[in-house]
């Protein structure tokens, strides 16, 4: 048996032709979504990142405001930068590209930005939201992964499904949105005891703790659909996941592949909650 692809890059093209139907829409009654992103130091991976937010922002009709600032820039004078775009209706969505310059509170940061700008769905009134199954921004990892479960026509409904990591961006709202879908979940960490006997026990797998090789092809129930969060690198440099894709993929049902899987996803659901934001602000 040979798993079927999860293909991430089919499922964020669908998507994003979507947005770029409901976005086009909203522009014809004069709104046009608005998403601001600001990016704080010279970190080489977060330029790569904003800018595919950026384009991909500008490729599906929304409007986008990348503003790049010293690693110098004081906590006081970002956090008034933030103030100001959320008094900004042109401004439906602030991002805040993470990580930032160890002087700066993150959290701070992230709690200064309003909720209903909150598109990257980090702040405590996004998670209280999903925890209290009231509408918000759902964080926008975990919610592609529903995406790409939703794509295999799978219904979630007492099935059970195991998260391996327990972050806050990623695990801990993964098993809450995997709840809301009706699954039975088991969160399993660095502490968990015999990883093993839970992953045989699922029939879906979500991979999100950074380390290569997590789930092996001897932890997959057969015909399991497994979900791989993990952007790792091998010896020769080569991009993975934490799942062993050669042989969990003899195993599975379904599997998302590293790259070409949750990573076109993130930036996706980003697009669909500025468009929500900006949909929610034109209908108040």
């Amino acid at each position: 048996m040979t798993a079927q692809i999860i293909d991430g890059n089919a499922v964020a093209r669908q998507l994003r032709a979507e947005v770029a139907q409901r976005t086009a829409a909203l522009k014809a009654r004069g709104v046009t979504p608005g998403l601001a992103v600001i990016l704080v130091g010279e970190d080489p991976a977060s330029q790569v990142y904003v800018g595919k937010k950026v384009q991909a922002c500008r490729e599906a009709g929304l409007h986008s405001v990348l503003e790049k600032y010293d690693a110098s820039l004081s906590e006081a004078a970002l956090l008034a930068r933030v103030q100001a775009l959320n008094a900004d209706p042109a401004i439906h969505g602030i991002l805040v590209q993470l990580p930032l310059p160890r002087h700066i509170d993150a959290q701070k940061v992230i709690e200064a930005i309003a909720p209903e700008k909150d598109v990257d769905g980090f702040h405590v009134a996004s998670a209280g939201a999903l925890m209290t199954g009231t509408p918000g921004f759902w964080s926008c990892t975990p919610y592609g992964c529903i995406k790409l479960l939703e794509s295999t026509g799978i219904d979630l409904r007492g099935k059970h499904a195991v998260v391996i990591g327990r972050s806050n961006n990623v695990g801990k709202p993964m098993a809450l949105m995997l709840l809301q879908k009706n699954a039975t979940v088991t969160i399993c960490h660095s502490a968990t005891q015999n990883l093993k006997a839970h992953t045989l026990q699922a029939d879906v797998v979500v991979a999100a703790v950074g380390r290569r090789n997590t789930l092996t092809a001897d932890m997959v129930k057969p015909g399991a659909v497994v979900i791989d969060v993990g952007m790792n690198r091998n010896e020769q440099g080569k991009l993975c996941g934490d799942v062993d894709f050669a042989g969990v993929k003899e195993v599975a049902g379904w599997i998302t592949p590293v790259p070409g899987g949750v990573g076109p996803m993130t930036v996706t659901m980003l697009l669909v909650n500025t468009l929500e934001s900006a949909e929610r602000a034109a209908a108040a």
